[in-house]
């Protein structure tokens, strides 16, 4: 005894001419279409992003440009400058190779607290940057746990350039774990037993295999951790010292033009150096663009 059952449709799919077809993929899109989203997206980035930021440029204006110049290569202003972007680059790179690490051993390794540790990494996230500058600061200090061992060498950690770097490889880690970890998740092994097997060293299969394929993810992990450095303030004044010309970052002098209510100056500041770190990122997204094309 058979039993055949039957799917009845309300239409025949094969009898919908292919505009009606389109018509029916078009009603099915769970997000609005093309002209309602991009306005909303115009709309909400106008909002957030490009009217705040036009305002630089507008009270930047009421200064004439010889007023900007003064302003923006006074000596203690070029040399935040340097410790801002040289301190973000070295706290990205050292970030770039250690969070490539910790990556790494999360994904290939089980070992017992496993989760504790990729919990931890999270941590400069949830914490407020003024605890962690803190943290920071009583541990890198001359009496500090960690400072202590360091001050009879006659190194000094925390108050100094040094401990500004510090600063910022604490709060820029995650950015490069989270970012290179689903990629090593996502990555076919069987391509390294197919290397290993072809008589591959693993310097060689790490170079031709695993490399290529991580890099456009290290590259963003690296852009991220380098443009959020570049704008920390909270955590790194503790450890810093704020000494003008020394260990005083660009965020910090614009914060001490706004309490001398130079506005203008403030502004001005803001706006060569957000110049100047769209330029990097634009730099280090077309080489990621670069070198994802050559990867395909």
């Amino acid at each position: 005894m058979s039993a055949v059952f039957s799917l009845s449709l309300p239409f025949e799919p094969e009898t919908l001419s292919p505009r009606a077809k389109s018509d029916t993929r078009v009603a099915r899109r769970v997000i609005p279409g093309f002209g309602l989203s991009l306005g909303y997206t115009i709309f909400y980035l106008s909002l957030i992003v490009l009217i705040p930021l036009s305002a630089l440029f507008f009270k930047t204006a009421t200064l004439s440009l010889e007023q900007i110049w003064d302003t923006v290569t006074a000596p203690r202003v070029l040399a935040s400058y340097r410790l801002t972007f040289g301190a973000s680059l070295i706290a990205a790179v050292v970030n770039l190779f250690f969070g490539l690490v910790i990556a790494w051993v999360l994904v290939r390794y089980e070992f017992t607290g496993k989760k504790l540790v990729d919990a931890l990494v999270d941590l400069p996230f949830a914490l407020p940057t003024a605890v962690a500058g803190i943290a920071l600061a009583s541990l890198y200090a001359p009496n500090g746990w960690v400072g202590r061992w360091f001050e009879p060498l006659g190194i000094k950690l925390a108050f100094t350039p040094v401990g500004v770097v510090l600063a910022l490889i604490f709060i820029g880690l995650p950015f490069v774990v989270r970012t290179v970890q689903p990629v090593l998740e996502e990555m076919e092994k069987e391509l390294e037993e197919a290397a290993t097997c072809l008589g591959a060293s693993r310097w060689q299969t790490f170079r031709h295999v695993i490399f290529p394929t991580i890099l456009p993810a290290l590259l963003t992990g690296f852009t991220l951790a380098f443009a959020r450095a570049i704008g920390e303030y909270g955590s790194v004044i503790f450890i810093a010292g704020n000494m003008p010309m020394v260990s005083e970052i660009t965020p910090l002098l614009i914060i001490t033009k706004l309490e001398q209510y130079d506005y203008a100056g403030a502004t001005a500041i803001a706006l060569s150096m957000l110049l100047m770190s769209f330029v990097l990122i634009l730099a280090i997204n077309g080489l990621q663009a670069w070198q994802r094309q050559r990867t395909q």
